[in-house]
């Protein structure tokens, strides 16, 4: 998320949580950190009766990603301790979310939803990550050769 800001197009923290067949897309979302400068509309603050499938009361953050280009970003830890960056550009798209009280939006990405999810997940990520506005692919490259990391561009 820190890098994504640093680059200046935001940095909500996210994983996906549901896919839409037919509209090849992939929702996506967290509860908590949202970043405001990436907000399509106002954010909103929601009380939960159950937070994060717990019986408790807690409070959400709920906002979607302003429609348009998007980059993702995952930091890799690989076996032997060193890193990589994972990255993938796609679009924050209109449409039906599930009304979690998360911060969500759908994602359509260039390869489709099925290939996206399996060439992401082949390279070991977590299942968190962080999603800035705009095609920014390049910063993340031009960090990895600064730090003397790999790059993998996913789509």
């Amino acid at each position: 998320m820190k890098i994504m800001d640093f680059f200046g197009v935001g940095g909500s923290f996210m994983e996906y949580y549901d896919m839409d067949f037919s509209a090849d897309v992939v929702l996506m979302g967290q509860d908590g950190p949202g970043h405001i400068a990436i907000a399509s509309g106002k954010t909103k603050v929601r009380p939960l009766g159950v937070y994060h499938g717990k019986v408790d009361n807690g409070l959400s953050v709920v906002m979607s990603v302003k429609h348009g280009p998007v980059t993702l970003l995952s930091v890799v830890e690989q076996r032997d301790g060193s890193l990589f960056f994972l990255v993938a550009q796609g679009e924050s798209i209109p449409g039906p979310i599930l009304e979690i009280g998360n911060t969500n939006s759908r994602y359509r990405f260039p390869t489709g939803a099925r290939a996206f999810v399996n060439d992401w997940d082949s390279h070991g990520p977590a299942h968190h990550c962080a999603v800035g506005v705009g095609h920014v692919a390049d910063k993340p490259r031009k960090l990895a050769t600064l730090l003397g990391i790999r790059i993998e561009l996913v789509c």
